[in-house]
């Protein structure tokens, strides 16, 4: 009952923190299982991404359905290690560092492999730039997360379409800022902050991120 009154509401930051905590240390034990978890057993992750996953943008929690299982893992053993999250301006970083401290490695692949598999509906638009600029600046980004955005696992790229357009601009930005990718065990994410030296401007962010949000 609890968890079903919070789901979707914009707790502040350290309630929101110390309910992690708390659903951790008394449900830990129900992700930790051999078969594929069912979301009864992973309620918690719904407390901010929201039934079916799909987010919930009023507190910047964003649609998890549609991304790769090897991708979940890595992002929830960066946030694990502080790898990620760790930057004083990632506020939502902080708070899945705190989620995934009580996780185990088998804990990880049982919430990723669910992940995996739920589906949500692809988001509305909620962002309008140029796509035509944004076009032309994808074509470096398309050269590892594909012409569609649906990714590249051998490469390490992340599917890119069906990600809520404002948390597409936010990641873009925190790239641009070096609050993302700052960490030089992030691989990936020291890429992505090179990568993004094209996106001189937030005009140029917000044009790549709904050129982005709009790939089938």
């Amino acid at each position: 009952e609890i968890l079903s009154g919070l789901v979707g509401s914009e707790m502040c930051i350290r309630d929101r923190s110390t309910l992690f905590i708390l659903l951790f240390a008394g449900t830990a034990s129900a992700v930790h299982s051999s078969e594929a978890p069912t979301p009864e057993g992973l309620e918690y992750c719904t407390v901010c991404h929201g039934s079916q996953l799909k987010g919930n943008a009023n507190i910047k929690a964003p649609r998890l359905g549609g991304l790769s299982k090897w991708y979940i893992e890595r992002q929830l053993n960066n946030f694990k290690q502080g790898i990620r999250g760790a930057h004083t301006s990632d506020v939502t970083g902080s708070e899945m560092q705190a989620m995934t401290r009580h996780l185990t490695p088998s804990d990880i692949s049982a919430i990723a492999s669910w992940i995996g598999k739920t589906e949500s509906p692809t988001p509305e638009p909620t962002i309008h730039g140029d796509i035509e600029a944004g076009k032309n600046l994808y074509q470096g980004c398309a050269a590892c997360h594909g012409a569609n955005g649906a990714g590249n696992q051998a490469m390490g790229a992340p599917r890119l379409s069906g990600i809520n357009d404002w948390y597409l601009l936010t990641q873009i930005n925190h790239f641009r800022a070096g609050i993302r990718g700052s960490n030089q065990k992030d691989v990936y994410g020291q890429q992505m902050k090179a990568a993004v030296s094209m996106v001189q401007s937030d005009p140029d962010a917000i044009n790549l991120a709904a050129y982005i949000s709009q790939l089938k």
